[in-house]
């Protein structure tokens, strides 16, 4: 059976259609979000999508810095939090729900 995705196309156009807010607002979550996924294709319609609607690359760019900026800190606080609970012990192991295949207990 083909992928069918009628329902996530009904959901996205529903969510587009929201009033409270404007294009330009959707243009840039979407590409700061396409970004945080890290999907290349994705990040470059993204940009010249928004570059057509008439944002601006020095728009563009400076919502760049502050999604690597966001990323960047989420990336240290993840880790500086995991180095913390890998010095106590976890009360049930994570196993395949955190390393699929692999040998991780806790």
């Amino acid at each position: 059976m083909a992928f069918d995705d009628t329902k996530v196309r009904e959901y996205l156009r529903a969510t587009h259609e929201t009033p409270h807010l404007t294009e330009r607002d959707k243009h840039l979550i979407g590409l700061a979000v396409t970004m945080t996924r890290g999907c290349q294709v994705c990040t470059r319609g993204r940009i010249e999508k928004a570059r057509a609607a008439g944002i601006g690359d020095d728009v563009l760019n400076a919502l760049i810095g502050v999604v690597s900026a966001v990323n960047a800190g989420v990336a240290s606080a993840t880790a500086r939090e995991s180095y913390r609970l890998a010095d106590t012990p976890s009360p049930e192991p994570c196993g395949e729900l955190c390393s699929p295949g692999g040998t991780a207990t806790g």
